[in-house]
């Protein structure tokens, strides 16, 4: 990774809410009948699902007030606040819901309130709202916002049908980020990122027409935010969008992959939507790097035998651009852009050189993130935040470590992202408090999962919580001098 002598913005600091109700990912497959040895390696271990009064606003801002309190951040330094959430619950209003949590919080603790003068955006584009919501903050501390700082929050509710394939791959949390022109954790490199984008057509989409549909499970007690999606397609989608990503920043930092997955690059963080999914990603990458290096050609026509398609083929497919969404507007099934790609990834996978691979450069946090679920927008963020706990209180030494941060959102795009911990990152990963959030859970019964999920949950379950949010009530007004119906408000639990 190449060398830059000036100071680049990046991240002071972390926090992390996940909501206390859980799910064990054993106790659900004897629910269900489902392979638990098969779940626990594809998916992870369990994941958490809001009570009955969180919604995504409220995850936020608690996020937000720990990030606040945990690092000692004057609220009137703040100049910017940006969520990225594809969980919103209002089309007109976003981040400044959270300001409007965080400042009455900060009243009654007898703190000053965020900055009147603050930017408050809402970033959205499915899992990578909070990618570009850090990108947008960065920019913001290094240009106008200068002598200012940021606060990143990104917050989401991944919910599928039960019984539906995606019913596993659930989840519920925040991860709020301090940005700085001068961070205290790690820098983030912006000119080196790589970006990628194409349209996918249906490749996980949330129309708003759906909720209108006689034949959606919205129609119940309980606002259902279920995704329209297509696993094996968005998978294609996924892969294709990361190697473009990844590839673009390779291309501007001037280095080979074979060089940089090997030697340069010291720790790997992908946008995790279950513990499968990265893993694939990097052997794809892995294998395309070896077609596109200039050495380990011999390896891989070796592979190529084993798997039993051509080494032509394999380059052929690395200068492609396939265009997926045309098979869909065919009318046909999706196919895999890269066949004899992911036949050759699928025997890297089970190597022992990349298996030691991957322990080298991708298992810090790995272990921990098996029991967040899946958080979209702030997968990658709490992935982040748990490899740096986990690095810190192992004692590595990580300063000036390069690493990278690998983004994606469906639809789709995908941003690829060197970072490097700078001297003292030590003390703002202690702070992060992963662990902690992990302490506070509720394990539930098929019961009261399926009430909580299903909307029949009559109250909240009864647990302590403290210094955290809640939906208060829902406005019902709708009179011609005032209306307030359905918008909710909140309370802050002390």
């Amino acid at each position: 990774m190449s060398e830059r002598s000036d100071r680049l913005a990046g991240v002071s600091a972390m926090s992390l809410y996940l909501p206390a109700p859980r799910v064990d990912l054993e106790s659900w497959c004897a629910w269900t009948g489902n392979s638990w040895p098969k779940i626990r390696a594809v998916v992870g271990h369990s994941f958490r699902v809001p009570d009955r009064d969180e919604n995504v606003y409220t995850m936020a801002a608690t996020a937000v007030l720990r990030l606040i309190r945990q690092n000692d951040v004057d609220p009137r330094e703040v100049g910017f606040l940006g969520l990225g959430t594809e969980s919103s619950t209002d089309n007109a209003a976003g981040a400044v819901i959270v300001r409007g949590m965080v400042d009455r919080a900060l009243d009654e603790l007898g703190l000053p309130r965020l900055s009147r003068h603050l930017e408050v955006p809402e970033f959205k584009h499915a899992c990578l709202g909070g990618i570009y919501a850090l990108k947008g903050a960065c920019r913001y501390v290094s240009s106008d916002g200068a002598g200012r700082r940021a606060i990143v929050v990104s917050a989401d509710i991944a919910e599928y049908e039960r019984g539906s394939s995606g019913e596993q791959t659930q989840g519920a949390g925040a991860v709020a980020m301090l940005v700085d022109a001068t961070p205290r954790l790690f820098e983030v490199d912006l000119h080196h990122a790589g970006s990628a984008s194409d349209y996918r057509g249906p490749d996980f989409r949330k129309p708003f027409a759906r909720h209108f549909r006689d034949d959606y499970p919205g129609r119940r007690k309980r606002l259902a935010d279920f995704p329209i999606f297509s696993g094996r397609y968005s998978t294609f989608a996924y892969l294709d969008e990361t190697v473009h990503a990844v590839e673009m920043m390779l291309e501007r930092l001037g280095v080979s992959a074979g060089t940089f997955y090997e030697q340069d690059i010291k720790h790997l963080f992908f946008h995790r939507p279950y513990n499968m999914m990265p893993i694939q990603a990097m052997s794809v990458l892995y294998v395309r790097g070896m077609a596109r290096g200039d050495h380990r050609h011999d390896e891989l026509r070796g592979l190529c035998g084993d798997a039993g398609v051509t080494y032509e083929d394999v380059l052929r497919e690395c200068a492609s651009a396939p265009d997926l969404f045309s098979a869909v507007l065919e009318s046909e099934e999706p196919n895999d852009p890269y066949p004899a790609t992911t036949a050759i990834a699928g025997l890297v996978r089970r190597s022992a050189r990349f298996r030691e691979l991957l322990d080298r450069k991708m298992s810090l946090g790995a272990e921990t993130v098996m029991d967040f679920g899946n958080l979209y927008s702030a997968a990658l963020p709490a992935w982040l935040a748990a490899g740096f706990e986990q690095a810190a209180a192992s004692g590595l030494d990580l300063a000036g470590s390069p690493m990278v941060v690998v983004g994606y959102g469906s639809g789709d795009a995908a941003e690829a992202i060197p970072i490097r911990p700078v001297d003292g990152w030590e003390q703002a990963a202690a702070r992060i408090g992963v662990t902690r959030a992990l302490e506070n859970h509720l394990d539930l019964s098929r019961a009261q999962y399926e009430a909580l999920h299903d909307g029949e949950l009559q109250a909240p379950f009864d647990y302590p919580r403290r210094d955290a949010f809640a939906v208060s009530h829902v406005g019902e007004r709708y009179d011609p001098g005032f209306q307030d119906l359905a918008v909710e408000y909140y309370s802050f639990l002390r």
